[in-house]
């Protein structure tokens, strides 16, 4: 589409979570470094929450490319499990034969596999994404796994992202022994307006662009407004703001063309439309007053 009109080998706006444009901003790196803590230390549960967009799944993915061969991790992506899959989950992960097994017989080999794992020291990680859809029953069972320990150590640790319904979930009654159990609770928070340039900058970079500034300062500045500094919002407006550049020949993108992209953009922040806009309005503006000058001009030289 426009990656060779600007010069770059890949989409640098992807929605897809890939860990080579993975942005070290100052909320990522704190939180991946308490999960990262928590779980050397063998401290049971931790909960990320984010809201929807802030790159969780990226995060956890990153969080999978940080543990070394002392981890043995199962990530789960979608948790709508019963109780049952989530044990045939666990069970095939940690290598357990599940074929024709009762529950009691197959949690028993569960822990089975997971002592012979600690002895041979090895952290057992269950990573889950989107956490807030896991039915309550099969939280309970997460929980009821966790149990599982030796005299010193717990055999299973969990790392929960979710949205901040996960919160709501965890304040019910009848999740309070789960809610104790988290011993870490950090929350993903939105790039600052003053790091959106650099976000933009660097994934322009993994994506093979080496040119001048490819956004211009006032389209940055919209870009944060109209965002949040929501990560997925960033790249859904960059993304349209370089096809609105491409289909009209530009170099470079500009304010016009970023104003486009966020009224093209439902879900952008109400300050950013209303900057967009007035943007487009004074656009029109311009334009009227560009035809009324032509025009008095042409009836001048009659």
């Amino acid at each position: 589409m426009y990656r060779q009109h600007f010069g770059l080998r890949e989409q640098p706006f992807s929605l897809t979570p890939d860990t080579e444009f993975y942005f070290n901003h100052k909320s990522h790196r704190e939180v991946l470094g308490t999960i990262l803590l928590a779980l050397r230390h063998a401290e049971g549960f931790v909960k990320v929450v984010g809201e929807v967009g802030t790159g969780k799944t990226l995060l956890s993915r990153k969080l999978l490319d940080a543990l070394d061969a002392q981890y043995l991790t199962a990530y789960i992506p979608n948790p709508y499990l019963s109780p049952d899959e989530l044990k045939w989950f666990l069970a095939e992960e940690i290598g357990v034969e599940t074929e024709d097994k009762p529950a009691h017989k197959l949690l028993a080999d569960i822990n089975q596999r997971l002592i012979e794992l600690a002895l041979a020291k090895r952290q057992v990680v269950l990573i889950v994404d989107e956490a807030q859809a896991m039915p309550r029953e099969t939280l309970e069972a997460l929980r009821l796994l966790t149990n599982l320990e030796t005299r010193k150590r717990k055999l299973l640790q969990v790392v929960l992202l979710g949205q901040p319904e996960l919160d709501e979930m965890l304040e019910r009654a009848d999740l309070r022994q789960l809610k104790q159990r988290i011993v870490f609770a950090e929350y993903l928070q939105a790039i600052p307006s003053a790091n959106v340039a650099a976000y933009v900058d660097s994934r322009l970079a993994v994506a093979g662009y080496t040119g001048a500034p490819l956004f211009t300062r006032a389209a940055v500045r919209l870009l944060a407004k109209a965002s949040g500094g929501v990560p997925r919002l960033l790249n859904v407006v960059s993304h349209k703001a370089l096809m609105a550049a491409y289909g009209e020949g530009a170099r470079q993108v500009a304010r016009a063309h970023m104003a486009r992209a966020v009224l093209d953009t439902s879900e952008s922040r109400p300050a950013g439309r209303r900057a967009a806009r007035r943007v487009w309005l004074w656009l029109m503006v311009g334009a009227g007053a560009a035809l009324l000058l032509t025009g008095v001009v042409y009836w001048g030289l009659q």
